[in-house]
């Protein structure tokens, strides 16, 4: 990993993906170098960017296996949700000084089609918003609640990573949505302290202190009735074993075998979906954007009555975006990781 010195105006820095890694990625797997800023064509907007997310999914990217997504290209910049304003634009809509949502992170200058932004409003909330909680974040918890998992009022929903960026926002959106009681996992005991205290949970354990299975069974002994799923492995296993009839699983993430060089083994017990006649679905995001209006119209309102909160962690400075994206993969963070630039 190299660390290049600030470029000149006509220049920015970025990210770039220089091998792929094997197992964990390391520091030495990127590479932040400098680029010279195209000039603008019609339609198109400069934005320099002042914050932007690293996300668990960006791992499976920076492999080349075939995926729902094409993978970084070697030696070119990585991208990833980021907040900007505009600089320059020659494109309908955009004006100087607005910030933007887009797509091209990992680097300081983004030039794009007006087309792959949209304006946002960084006065009434916060930029990094619009990658948490008003952003993809929240909307993949939205759907896979309301859509995925079919969740009604008076279910028993149980989500694993809970203090991460997804699973933090399951649990205050369940609770919005009526849950009779919500379940998180997390990694210490601190984070299990925040999921309750903070985020709303009505329990949560620390996965690491004893058996998945046996821990969801004293924190729900009667069974749930959707998990939402962001780590896989025993958590998936031990939330079928808690699965009430006709329970659901939405698979969001299995971020517990992001890094694995072997293939991990599957759950045990799919034979009790047969007893409970339960359901397991995978989903995207991206094939939920139609649900997005109605969910930024709800959350809206469960942020301005305190129902949602902005939570994330925040590292400054694009030359420790490496090291936030690992420290996501280490689940270092609280919330939404975002950097600000």
């Amino acid at each position: 990993m190299s660390d290049t010195a600030r470029p000149a105006q006509s220049a920015a820095r970025e990210w770039r993906l220089v091998s792929r890694p094997v197992g964990w990625p390391t520091p030495d797997d990127f590479e932040l170098a400098v680029s010279e800023v195209p000039a603008l064509r019609d339609g198109q907007v400069r934005v320099r960017n002042v914050v932007m997310s690293v996300d668990p999914y960006m791992r499976g990217r920076m492999s080349d296996a075939k995926s729902y997504a094409e993978p970084y290209a070697l030696g070119e910049a990585m991208h990833g949700g980021a907040v900007g304003v505009v600089e320059e634009s020659r494109a309908d809509g955009f004006a100087p000084g607005d910030h933007v949502l887009h797509g091209l992170g990992w680097r300081e200058v983004a030039v794009l089609d007006g087309s792959q932004a949209r304006v946002v409003d960084a006065d009434a909330v916060p930029a990094s918003a619009y990658l948490g909680v008003l952003g993809m974040t929240g909307l993949t918890a939205y759907a896979g609640l309301t859509r995925v998992a079919a969740m009604k009022e008076g279910d028993v929903v149980f989500v694993s990573g809970a203090a991460g960026a997804v699973g933090g926002a399951v649990v205050q959106v369940a609770r919005a949505l009526g849950a009779s009681r919500v379940i998180g996992s997390a990694g210490s005991a601190e984070k299990v302290r925040e999921v309750v205290e903070d985020l709303g949970a009505d329990t949560a354990f620390d996965y690491k202190e004893g058996r998945v299975s046996r821990s969801l069974r004293e924190a729900a002994p009667d069974g749930i009735d959707v998990y939402f799923d962001n780590v896989g492995g025993d958590h998936l296993e031990a939330a079928i074993g808690s699965l009430r009839l006709h329970g659901r699983v939405a698979v969001c993430g299995m971020i517990s075998q992001y890094n694995d060089t072997e293939p991990a083994p599957g759950p045990r017990n799919l034979a009790r979906l047969i007893q409970t006649r339960g359901r397991i679905e995978g989903f995207l995001v991206m094939d939920h954007q139609d649900l997005a209006g109605e969910y930024f119209r709800r959350a809206a309102g469960w942020l301005a009555d305190g129902t949602l909160s902005l939570r994330e962690t925040s590292v400054d400075g694009i030359e420790h975006a490496v090291d936030a994206f690992l420290g996501v993969l280490r689940g270092e963070n609280v919330g939404k990781m975002v950097v600000r630039l």
